[in-house]
């Protein structure tokens, strides 16, 4: 029997540097998904991967919660992720406790392929303790997490999500090429939305 790997999709922020809630913000004309909302292609491109996945909103995100669970995300509600990206991850890999691992994204990465979170699925399953990809040697996102960081992810606080645990176990890491932009792209302010060659 394969490992259960869980996805953990990150939607609980404020978009603070974007002005309003980017989440719902549509993407543009001439992108892949044009017109669909940052956090429905995100959603949709990870439960395409890995159908038990749960996404973490923060409280009173009654339109975002209906997407992402429309498109097949569980949700919960993290009430107190206005303390940051450790707060909601942990809370997140607390509510798939069961899993073997999982496989943190981030929802406002629209144009991260299903088949990069695949292969960093696998890799869990195969016996990665940790895994990213990497696009043109640079490290991105999504990375898996092994069942031996439980205790670590289900702690964090802060806002530098699981980035402590990667600092601290460098040697943990492997790290899988691929043919994937999305890996880097993550949308923070209006600009980033500007359609970018791939």
């Amino acid at each position: 029997m394969a490992a259960k790997i869980r996805g953990v999709l990150l939607a609980a922020g404020y978009s603070t540097r974007f002005g309003s809630n980017k989440l719902l913000h549509a993407l543009p004309a001439g992108s892949p998904n044009a017109g669909t909302p940052i956090a429905l292609a995100a959603a949709r491109h990870f439960v395409e991967a890995l159908p038990e996945s749960v996404a973490v909103i923060r409280p009173r995100a009654q339109k975002l919660g209906k997407m992402l669970r429309d498109a097949g995300c569980n949700t919960v509600v993290c009430k107190n992720a206005a303390e940051g990206m450790g707060v909601s991850l942990a809370e997140g890999v607390r509510a798939a406790e069961d899993a073997h691992g999982w496989v943190v994204a981030l929802a406002d990465m629209p144009y991260l392929r299903p088949e990069t979170i695949r292969i960093i699925t696998k890799a869990l399953s195969e016996g990665a303790a940790i895994a990213a990809p990497s696009y043109r040697g640079q490290r991105g996102h999504p990375v898996g997490f092994a069942r031996r960081f439980f205790d670590e992810l289900s702690t964090l606080r802060g806002d530098a999500g699981a980035r402590e645990i990667l600092v601290e176990h460098p040697d943990w890491i492997t790290l899988y090429d691929v043919d994937d932009p999305g890996v880097l792209r993550d949308i923070d302010e209006p600009s980033d939305l500007e359609h970018r060659p791939s």
